[in-house]
């Protein structure tokens, strides 16, 4: 039976803490599949993974229902962006601008 279970682990990170859970699942189960059965809500009841960007060693995937997992994979589960990377890095150029240009 042990050829019929994947060595796999999910991952969630904040930036005060972090959880890694090493898990054994059946071959054919999903990341979400996988997610749900790390229990990794019990450390962190505020996740939603109904909603949450996940991805298998930084790749995000577009369906985490339906991504197979493969033996060693790692299931990371993303936190939403507060703000958009654009726009902060326009936001600092515009402070940056005026500083210099002494409007600060």
């Amino acid at each position: 039976m042990n050829d019929e279970l994947l060595n796999v682990e999910v991952v969630y990170a904040l930036p005060d803490r972090q959880k890694l859970i090493s898990l054994r699942v059946p071959v054919g189960a999903t990341m979400y599949d996988a997610v749900q059965q790390s229990g990794i809500i019990g450390f962190f009841p505020e996740l939603d993974i109904e909603h949450s960007s996940m991805g298998v060693f930084s790749k995000v995937e577009a369906n985490p229902k339906g991504r197979v997992l493969a033996e060693g994979e790692r299931v990371e589960i993303y936190r939403p962006l507060i703000i958009d990377p654009k726009d902060n890095r326009k936001a600092r150029a515009k402070q940056a601008k005026e500083k210099r240009s002494g409007q600060a």
